[in-house]
């Protein structure tokens, strides 16, 4: 197993500084130990759509790119046409999953009932995109996702049932998981065949005293999801994928944030 870090949260400031900023990301995961990393597709804006610079500065801080992260939209056909060029953009800086992500809302209810239709309209879809992928040598995995139509177990089960086992594979993520009400040691045992790719963050208990659940996410070790369990049934199935850590919140910023839980994966783990 391989431990990665996203960096989306290094590009945040909306200004015309996100080269620097993707560099300096790449600089402090580097520092830490981590030894590939991940990014939203949109960093193909930042550098003119030319994968070059991109691989010549994960060279230069001796980092893999292990996926790109796709976001879907309600348009099909505009999915479709950008997968085809995130597949092409990997494919130049040695990216080897695409993650999928359905349309997320912001607006209450922030919890709604079962969209049977809407999950097999990304079924149908993500099985598309995980052709394309398989034909170049990538391997999708979509990311069940808080406040989208694919979050609770039985959404999940769903999507899975309508997906093509060899085309689209499966990102779980331990804190999405957890505030989905499930147990997330159960969880990565009842999907290990699918699971392509994994996602670790931690999750405060206390949910009640946040707005959002999502703001509950932390720094691993600081809650209370069973990343031993996790790493142990990971390890009894033989999967040899990435560990990506992610934070969308941070308390402080992005490198401290990374430390402390890179001190775990060290201390708990052995990575």
């Amino acid at each position: 197993m391989r431990i990665a870090y996203t960096g989306w949260t290094w590009l945040v400031n909306h200004q015309d500084n996100h080269v620097w900023e993707f560099e300096q990301f790449l600089k402090e995961v580097s520092d830490l130990g981590y030894e590939e990393v991940e990014n939203f597709a949109f960093i193909m804006d930042y550098f003119d759509n030319d994968p070059k610079p991109v691989k010549e500065l994960l060279d230069r801080y001796g980092l893999k790119m292990a996926n790109l992260y796709q976001h879907f939209s309600e348009d099909e056909e505009q999915d479709l046409e950008k997968t085809a060029k995130f597949i092409e953009f990997m494919k130049g800086i040695g990216a080897k999953y695409l993650n999928l992500q359905a349309v997320m809302w912001n607006e209450e209810p922030l919890q709604r009932p079962m969209d049977k239709e809407r999950i097999l309209r990304y079924a149908a879809l993500s099985n598309k995109v995980g052709q394309m992928c398989k034909d170049n040598g990538i391997v999708a995995c979509f990311h069940p996702h808080a406040q989208t139509a694919v979050y609770t177990q039985e959404e999940i089960q769903l999507f899975l049932d309508n997906t093509d086992p060899a085309l689209v594979s499966l990102c779980l993520d331990t804190a999405h998981t957890a505030i989905a009400g499930m147990d997330v040691v159960a969880a990565f045992r009842r999907w290990m065949d699918r699971i392509a790719y994994v996602h670790l963050k931690d999750v405060d208990p206390d949910l009640e005293k946040y707005d959002n659940p999502m703001k509950a996410f932390c720094e691993l070790g600081i809650g209370t999801v069973d990343f031993r369990g996790v790493h142990k049934a990971l390890k009894e199935h033989g999967y040899d994928g990435v560990l990506c850590v992610e934070l969308d919140h941070r308390p402080v910023c992005n490198y401290k944030s990374a430390m402390i839980s890179r001190q775990y994966l060290h201390n708990a783990l052995g990575f």
